[in-house]
């Protein structure tokens, strides 16, 4: 009976021994198998993240490339646009000069129907109230005149340098021609600048009497029709035709 009992207490103690180091054993070979599975889910998350911040500003980068491509395209549309204006005015405005070419082929078939001359303070271009009383006066000559032109030339003394005098002299005449356009609606295609700067004085410049006569705008409302201007004889000049010669320089 003993022997039986001890036979049967090694076999047990055997029977531990193995399952231990079977468990040992497993578990040797299981780890690394374990903890390199965990190392390749972990870098697969790392990789999924990673690859989802690449997506994610592929998506702003192309969102940005098309937002980016819209704006030019509206860009260039606007361009267009303008372009397509600036060669509408453009080809108004050659229209335009075209038109005054043809009408003042030569100035002396024109004859004066009302003229005024506009004064100016010193180192001014800025209509005055009588300045434009006077303006306001030669309009209203105008509805009534057929074939007309508008001549504007203006003047200054002779006090300062001559680049600025011209300079000086072109701003009066821009202030009447502005004045007659947008006051009176009277086209500016119908309103030629004959002459500017001292040149042409019409009294001396010696006195401030005769340099304050100076300072002046001189504007002259023409026709090249025939018949009788007021105060005037008949004028006689033929109509202006494509063989006369053209005007000479102002």
């Amino acid at each position: 009976m003993n022997r039986i009992s001890l036979t049967l207490m090694l076999a047990a103690a055997l029977a531990a021994t193995i399952g231990c180091s079977s468990k040992n054993y497993v578990r040797q070979q299981t780890t690394p198998l374990i903890n390199k599975t965990n190392e390749l889910d972990d870098l697969t998350a790392k990789n999924s993240k990673e690859i989802k911040d690449v997506d994610q500003r592929a998506q702003a980068g192309i969102q940005g490339v098309q937002t980016k491509a819209a704006e030019v395209d509206q860009k260039a549309l606007a361009a267009g646009k303008q372009a397509d204006e600036a060669q509408t005015l453009a080809n108004n405005a050659t229209q335009r000069v075209d038109t005054l070419t043809n009408t003042v082929v030569n100035l002396d078939n024109y004859h004066s129907v009302a003229d005024t001359s506009v004064l100016f303070g010193f180192n001014k271009d800025n209509l005055t109230k009588q300045a434009k009383e006077e303006l306001d006066q030669l309009a209203t000559s105008v509805t009534s005149t057929k074939g007309y032109i508008i001549t504007v030339e203006g003047g200054t003394d002779s006090v300062g340098p001559a680049d600025y005098n011209y300079d000086l002299s072109q701003r009066r005449a821009n202030s009447v021609i502005q004045y007659l356009a947008s006051e009176k609606q009277i086209p500016a295609h119908k309103i030629y600048l004959v002459g500017l700067g001292k040149d042409k004085p019409v009294e001396s410049n010696k006195t401030s009497e005769g340099r304050k006569k100076n300072r002046r705008v001189e504007v002259h409302l023409m026709t090249n029709t025939t018949g009788t201007a007021p105060g005037q004889a008949p004028n006689t000049a033929p109509a202006p035709t494509a063989n006369n010669n053209p005007p000479s320089s102002m």
